[in-house]
Formats: structure tokens, C-alpha cells, sequence
């Protein structure tokens, strides 16, 4: 007997589609990337994702430790140190981001294919 999920509520689909748009910006998987062989201080953060602001890597930071992908870690000396690593949550995230990246290494040529035959064909509906 094959067992399928229950339809999707459409809170569930909102809900899916928030978190999809977080991981999909611009900034939190260069982050997350960035973090997954070892915790990192602030600025040494921000010279390995390259071209992200200080405002930007603030922003994406906190809202990774928020949804718990990244622990903030302050070590109580002067000044304080502070750095950041991925929980095992993000660490997942990292993973399942590597097979999707091989999907789309596997499946590019195709993709560029599509694009060139649908692009040639004008616009027809």
C-alpha cells in the first residue's frame, strides 16, 4: 500500500514558501556555506563571503540564529569575542543545498538546452 501525504494547507504552503525565500536570498547560503567547515568571527565571516555589507551579514545572522542555523557564541574577554557556527540544523541545510547544487550540475546543459529551443521559438502562447 503506497501512503501519500495529506494535502497541504495552505498555511503550510505560505509557511514553506518563507522559508524557501530566506535560504533562496542572496546572502544566507554564501553564509551558510562559508560556516560549514567551522565556526567564524564576524569579520573573518565577512572577508570569506565577499561583497557582503556589514548591515547585510548582521541582518542574515541574526535571522539564522533566530530560525536556530546559527549559534552566536561570546567569549567573555576584553573585548569580547564573538563567533559563529552551525548548529546541526544548518548543517543539514548545507547538505540537502549540496544535492540540490548537484541536481542543477547534472541537469544544466538540459536546462540551457530548454531555454535556447523555447527562446527560439518567439512569443507564442
Amino acid at each position: 500500500m503506497v501512503r501519500t501525504a495529506p494535502p497541504a494547507e495552505s498555511s503550510d504552503c505560505r509557511a514553506v514558501s518563507e522559508i524557501l525565500g530566506r535560504v533562496g536570498d542572496k546572502w544566507t547560503m554564501p553564509v551558510v556555506v562559508a560556516l560549514h567547515d567551522r565556526p567564524h568571527r564576524f569579520n573573518e565571516l565577512k572577508r570569506r563571503v565577499g561583497g557582503i555589507s556589514q548591515q547585510i551579514l548582521t541582518s542574515t545572522l541574526k535571522t539564522l540564529e533566530r530560525d536556530g542555523m546559527v549559534e552566536r557564541t561570546v567569549r567573555a574577554t576584553t573585548p569580547p569575542q564573538v563567533s559563529y557556527a552551525l548548529t546541526d540544523l544548518g548543517h543539514s541545510l548545507v547538505n540537502t543545498v549540496g544535492q540540490l547544487a548537484e541536481w542543477v550540475i547534472a541537469n544544466l546543459v538540459t536546462i540551457h538546452e530548454n531555454r535556447q529551443r523555447h527562446d527560439g521559438r518567439g512569443s507564442r502562447p
